[in-house]
């Protein structure tokens, strides 16, 4: 199966670097763009399936894909970003400020801390892996998901690849998932991002 993984387009406050997670904050202005220019770059690609976050921010990325071409979203919970717990709505400067041991981490290392009040990296990778479970026993030949960058992280970790240091919002990455493992076919793919800006 070949799956394409997209991280939703911008928000307002993934312009502030704020930490979204649940926090259903919708797309910005230019995040409606990009998810017209994701729509775009993929029309000619096929999908047996789109599944989608139930977070308006992914949702709304969602279906302006499906929209493009007639389909509908197959919205999931399992494809949430992280619950930040109390760290929602606040910069990683701000984070660091009342946490000092976070200091160097670095602000998308996800697999690396669990927000208090939160989720830690391996509940969001469990619900991921179920997800990936029930994906393959489709016999999907092709399926596209829209989600977040944390979960993206967790879903690299299920299958046993290393991802980029970060995931950009309305990057597409692309994987195989064969009998013996996934395989990358391209990562974080931004080039459709200078029509949208």
């Amino acid at each position: 199966m070949k799956l394409t993984l997209i991280r939703h387009g911008p928000t307002e406050w993934n312009a502030l670097r704020r930490f979204q997670g649940r926090t259903d904050i919708p797309l910005s202005v230019r995040g409606r763009a990009t998810a017209r220019a994701i729509a775009e770059t993929l029309h000619a690609e096929r999908f047996d399936r789109i599944y989608s976050s139930d977070l308006e921010r992914a949702a709304q990325t969602a279906r302006i894909l499906g929209e493009s071409r007639g389909a509908e979203v197959a919205v999931d919970q399992r494809l949430r970003e992280f619950d930040f717990g109390r760290w929602e709505g606040l910069t990683w400067d701000e984070i660091i400020a009342a946490n000092p041991h976070l200091a160097g981490l670095g602000s998308s290392a996800a697999n690396l801390y669990a927000p208090e009040g939160g989720e830690s990296f391996a509940q969001v990778s469990a619900r991921v892996a179920s997800f990936l479970d029930d994906l393959t026993q489709q016999n999907l030949r092709a399926a596209a998901v829209v989600t977040h960058a944390g979960v993206l992280h967790a879903v690299f970790s299920v299958l046993g690849l290393a991802p980029p240091e970060r995931f950009t919002a309305g990057g597409i990455t692309r994987i195989a998932i064969e009998a013996g493992g996934a395989s990358l076919l391209a990562l974080d793919d931004r080039q459709h991002l200078d029509d949208a800006s």
